[in-house]
Order: structure tokens, then C-alpha cells, then sequence
């Protein structure tokens, strides 16, 4: 039988979510003080609790400072406002890139040059912060290293390959613009679409990789091109200002949030005429929370994280969401 959740929708029967007892945290409990379902993502990153009269979505925290967002009823008001994207394989294909920087910094934690990755450890990978990523690594390669030790070579390999990509050497093919984004972003800017570009990435990591693809593209500077461009910060080290870190990358709504309401100027109130573009688990996820339009796009990890109940669309190409959009 099917599962419908207030404000979220029916959850049908072939659902990669789950229902639980509890919550992770045991906050909430099936049949206890109006929780009619508890329902879990497969990674666990998301909660979600139904009650008669609402849906909360709980968002458990590494840290220990967990969150709860409402969920809002979402439809899609034509003509859109404004289209918030993501950048990592939606925008421009990378995910491998940082998948191999993971590896590299898992590599030298060890101390063995030799470290690849499983093909299991890929969905812990990608998607999600950096921080998660590589506590993902050390708890399963090396149980008590330390996650700062972590973060240091990880920068260390981002500032090199960066450096390197920027003066055309590095990796061969590291960033790839997405097929179709050039024509997808100027049908959005003949319509009089407001476009914003949301990535959980760090500002050193995400500008080169949209910079690359709009050179590739002929597009000049993409900080002229879009109308918001909304990154998680920059990285937080001795002697410098640093990022919200794990709180604010997605799955938590913020980042969508911000772009929309601050970088766009379009308020709550008219979020039915904004839609969100992923590609991955936690980014339609956070998209979902922020309270928008969620379409997902193939090619990246929606379908086996199980996330798909979040999409409101789902899209094999950029050039199928025009449709679905004007």
C-alpha cells in the first residue's frame, strides 16, 4: 500500500525510501505523539516525518547539530521566474575529477601512492561535502585519523590540480560542459528567465570548473552571464575566514535558499515559479527542502540513491526540461 505524506506526496510502493521505527536520533516514534510514518533515504542523509497535518524533514549532522526543516507543497506556476542549477554534473561533468581528488587524499593519508577507491564507496563519494566524504574515507580505511589532517592534503591536491588546469595542464578533461548547456542557458535568457548557479563546492573548486567550461563554450565570464552564483564558501584554515562547512552544503535547503530569495529577489512567497536542476541525491534533496520545483536529471546519482520520491520531474537531457519548463 502506498504512503502519503502531507505537503510531500504519495510515496508509491516500489519507493527506495524506507520506513523506520524511529529516527536516527529517536526524537520521533511511529504512532507516538501524531507521527503517522517515519521514512528514511537509503544514505540515511535524510529523514522525513509525516504527521496528519504536516511533513518534517530531519537532516542528521556528523557534528552532532542536527536540523529539521517543514516541508512546503510545491507546483510549478508558468512563466518561471527563475531556474536555479546545480554545477557538478548538471552543469558541467566533474564528478570523476573529484571522486580521483578523494582518492589521491585518501592515498596520502595512508601513505600508499597505490589506493583506489571500490566501486561501493562511489555514493559516499560524490554529492555530498567535502567533510563527509572524507570521514566516509577515514572511517572505513583508517579508523581514527584525523579529518583536519584529511582536509589539508585534500586542498593541498585541489590548490595543485587547480593551478594546473588553469594553465592548461592537470588532469586531461577534468571539466566538460554538460551537452546542450550552451543552447539550454540562452533559451532560459531569451525567455527572460532568471538563471542561479548553486553548488556545494568551495569557491576555489567550483569557479575554475564553470570558468573552464565557459571557455570551452565561448561564453565569456560566467559572473557576468549568470544572475546569482552561490558557492559553499571558502575553506576554513589558520589565518584565514572559512565556510559554514557541513551545515550548509546539501542536502540542507540553504544554499537554494539563498540563491533564489537573496542572489534572485524572488521571495518565498513565489517559490511555485522557481524550479531546481539536479543531478544528485542530496542536491534534489535540498532543493525539495528549500521548498522548490525539484527536476532531476540522469547521469548522476538520483536513481541509486533512492532519492527519485524527491523529483517532481525527471530529465534524461537539458534540452527535455525545456520542455517541461516553457
Amino acid at each position: 500500500m502506498a504512503t502519503e505524506l502531507k505537503n510531500f506526496g504519495v510515496i508509491a510502493e516500489d519507493s527506495k525510501l524506507t520506513e523506520i521505527g524511529k529516527t536516527s536520533n529517536g526524537a520521533f516514534e511511529s504512532g507516538k505523539d501524531g507521527v503517522r510514518h517515519i521514512l528514511k533515504t537509503p544514505d540515511s542523509k535524510v529523514e522525513l516525518i509525516g504527521f496528519a497535518d504536516k511533513t518534517v524533514a530531519y537532516v542528521p549532522s556528523s557534528t552532532h547539530y542536527d536540523a529539521y526543516y517543514p516541508v512546503h507543497p510545491v507546483s510549478m506556476d508558468k512563466p518561471l521566474k527563475a531556474v536555479l542549477m546545480d554545477l557538478d554534473g548538471t552543469s558541467v561533468k566533474s564528478e570523476e575529477f573529484w571522486i580521483w581528488i578523494i582518492e589521491r587524499t585518501t592515498a596520502s593519508l595512508l601513505g600508499d601512492p597505490k589506493f583506489e577507491l571500490e566501486e561501493a564507496d562511489l555514493p559516499y563519494v560524490s554529492g555530498h561535502s567535502v567533510t563527509e566524504h572524507l570521514s566516509y574515507c577515514i572511517d572505513k580505511y583508517m579508523p581514527g585519523a584525523s579529518i583536519e589532517k584529511a582536509r589539508e592534503f585534500y586542498f593541498m591536491h585541489t590548490h595543485n590540480e587547480m593551478e594546473a588546469i588553469m594553465q592548461g595542464k592537470g588532469r586531461a578533461g577534468a571539466f566538460t560542459p554538460t551537452e546542450g548547456l550552451k543552447d539550454f542557458l540562452y533559451t532560459l535568457k531569451d525567455n527572460g528567465i532568471k538563471i542561479g548557479l548553486v553548488t556545494s563546492g568551495l569557491y576555489e573548486k567550483a569557479m575554475p570548473e564553470i570558468i573552464s567550461a565557459f571557455n570551452t563554450l565561448k561564453m565569456g565570464d560566467p559572473k557576468d552571464f549568470y544572475d546569482a552564483i552561490i558557492s559553499a564558501g571558502f575553506p576554513l584554515g589558520k589565518g584565514r575566514v572559512g565556510t559554514l562547512g557541513e551545515l550548509s552544503p546539501k542536502p540542507h535547503p540553504w544554499l537554494y535558499a539563498e540563491t533564489a530569495n537573496v542572489g534572485l529577489g524572488v521571495p518565498f512567497g513565489e517559490r511555485n515559479r522557481v524550479v531546481g536542476i539536479e543531478d544528485s541525491g542530496a542536491g534534489v534533496c535540498s532543493v525539495r527542502l528549500a521548498g522548490f520545483t525539484t527536476i532531476g536529471l540522469a547521469g548522476g546519482n538520483i536513481e541509486s540513491s533512492g532519492t527519485m520520491d524527491f523529483c517532481a520531474h525527471y530529465a534524461k537531457r537539458l534540452e527535455d526540461i525545456l520542455k517541461i519548463i516553457l
